[in-house]
């Protein structure tokens, strides 16, 4: 499985997203069980992608995440190259196109 880091602030986000040429952040909240379920095939997946790193947010801990970033739903994904958003996806994920968008990205930047 992928590391995961766990971001608990703006500041921690900002600095993620700037450390990490591919940044992908996962937001959920603790009483969503679609939340739970998504995060393991989230990491699996990304054992498929090892330029990738992979930061937690809890949204109840960082309450303005969802303004910053403008998160209605949860859980919601947002992939991030080079400090630009280039993917977002929320709620019902389906892997196989999320797994399609991925390595069309990848083969993109590189």
């Amino acid at each position: 499985m992928t590391d995961l880091e766990e971001l608990t602030s703006i500041e921690a986000i900002e600095r993620f997203i700037e450390d990490h040429t591919f940044s992908f952040l996962y937001v959920s909240r603790e009483d969503c069980s679609v939340c739970h379920a998504i995060l393991p095939k989230l990491r699996d997946l990304l054992t498929q992608f090892p330029r990738v790193s992979l930061g937690r947010i809890q949204a109840e801990a960082v309450g303005e995440i969802a303004s910053i970033f403008l998160i209605f739903t949860a859980p919601t994904l947002l992939l991030f190259v080079e400090g630009k958003e280039f993917l977002r996806e929320d709620r019902f994920v389906q892997f196989g196109e999320l797994e399609r968008k991925l390595n069309q990205i990848m083969n993109f930047v590189n």
